[in-house]
């Protein structure tokens, strides 16, 4: 329950956490001795000067008591008072007496010896603290004895300057720890970042470095790296490969085909073989998503617009409501269309029309695609963006046949420019099908 509370709180980096974890144990003990050790040294201090000066006061008292005038007396005190270094007179009538708690709540030191000198001088009617000074006046044989000195002699005035100098030392072992803790954080960003970059389709250079256990994580992850290329690479070449390959005999087979166009089996043949031409072009195109392009400064309406205006070619129910000018963006524009594409694709394929249009965010643009089709039940949206996955049983199977590639290159298309891609019903009057959402993070990523 607690750490829920804090965990708003607590910054969500690495640096700073690993910073809380080093400084925040030192700070607390720092802050323990201090109040702790300190103030109970400077507590003993203080009441042995106190007690000290009770002496002094009762010695000056008694001999002001055993003068036998007032004149006497004052020449005793003023006699004491050189002697004593304090300002001492004979008054006949005392002010009201002020409080230890008329000291600032920081004055520990000074509230502790006015307590010890009203415990140790019983006689003692008030008392005045004024500017760093304190006055006494003790009742005596002929009148208030005035005792005027500086609270330093009765307290330890500077306790603060261990703590000033704890602080100080604090604060520049906390600079070199903070700068040697940036050092060691240095390489496991760089990693993040390279990481990162490697799941958006980009390859950034990257140096092993740092402790021993970020170098071996950095190893690790070269490795995966290189397995991972090698792999899309080992893919890439069969599809490709084994789409080249399948390509000659089909073409001889539509060849031969198209000498037999009067026969119905033929023309059966034909469009087994076209579909076929069709699959072998979906694989290459899920292949080429692989392929990194570099990201250009794009406009997104204008990029949208033209995707919509062809596929509208030849009287299909294609409708882009919106600008067909920005917003500019750093994008992949041949990888984007191509998930526009299929997209558009998808919902002339399952629907009778769609609509597209762009809605703009403070830190997302989105693209969205409404068809007019029976769109995909919530439990089926999320595997239906995974390869070769076909629903067509569940959107109407006289559509057509397909190899379950649509939505899973529009996925690809959306992880490397760092969005996602949202399936959802649409409530657009007339377009109550699927709505597909392409959502772009602005700035990058």
């Amino acid at each position: 329950m607690l750490g829920r509370l804090l965990k708003p709180i607590f910054p969500r980096g690495l640096y700073w956490r690993a910073a809380l974890i080093v400084f925040v144990p030192v700070t607390t003990i720092l802050l323990v001795v201090s109040l702790s050790f300190i103030q109970r040294h400077y507590d003993g201090v203080t009441r042995q000067m106190t007690a000290n000066f009770v002496l002094v006061a009762h010695h000056i008292l008694a001999q002001a008591d055993a003068a036998p005038d007032v004149a006497a007396a004052e020449r005793a005190v003023d006699r004491l008072a050189g002697a004593f270094d304090l300002r001492a007179a004979i008054v006949a009538e005392a002010p009201p007496s002020a409080r230890a708690e008329d000291l600032p709540f920081y004055d520990l030191s000074g509230r502790l010896a006015v307590r010890e000198l009203a415990r140790g001088l019983p006689e003692m009617d008030s008392v005045a603290l004024h500017d760093g000074g304190v006055t006494l006046w003790l009742a005596g044989r002929h009148g208030h004895l005035e005792l005027a000195f500086q609270l330093s002699r009765i307290s330890a005035r500077n306790p603060h300057q261990m703590l000033v100098l704890t602080l100080v030392i604090g604060v520049v072992m906390g600079m070199i720890s903070f700068t040697y803790l940036k050092n060691q954080m240095r390489p496991m960003l760089r990693l993040a970042q390279a990481a990162e970059a490697f799941g958006h389709g980009q390859t950034l250079p990257y140096r092993v470095a740092g402790a021993t256990e970020v170098r071996a994580a950095g190893k690790a992850f070269l490795e995966m790296r290189a397995r991972i290329e090698r792999h899309i690479e080992q893919r890439t070449l069969m599809l490709s490969g084994v789409s080249h390959d399948l390509r000659t005999p089909l073409t001889r087979m539509r060849l031969a085909l198209s000498m037999l166009e009067d026969e119905p089996e033929a023309r059966a043949l034909l469009a087994d073989v076209a579909e076929m031409e069709a699959l072998i072009d979906r694989f290459l195109e899920f292949a080429r998503t692989e392929a990194v392009e570099t990201e250009v400064e794009t406009d997104l309406g204008a990029l949208v617009a033209r995707r919509a205006a062809e596929a509208a070619r030849g009287g299909r129910p294609v409708r882009f409501i919106g600008a067909a000018a920005g917003p500019v963006m750093n994008l992949r524009p041949q990888m984007l269309a191509r998930a526009v594409d299929n997209l558009i694709g998808n919902a002339l394929r399952y629907g009778a029309k769609a609509q597209i249009w762009i809605e703009e965010g403070p830190d997302s643009v989105t693209i969205c695609v409404a068809d007019d089709g029976q769109g995909i039940a919530p439990q089926h949206r999320e595997p239906a963006m995974r390869p070769f996955v076909r629903l067509d049983l569940a959107r109407g199977a006289s559509r057509g046949s397909g190899a379950g590639l649509g939505l899973a290159i529009v996925a690809d298309a959306m992880r490397s420019h760092g969005g996602r891609l949202d399936l959802g019903e649409s409530t657009i009057p007339g377009y109550g099908g699927l709505l597909a959402r392409l959502i772009l993070p602005r700035g990058g990523h």
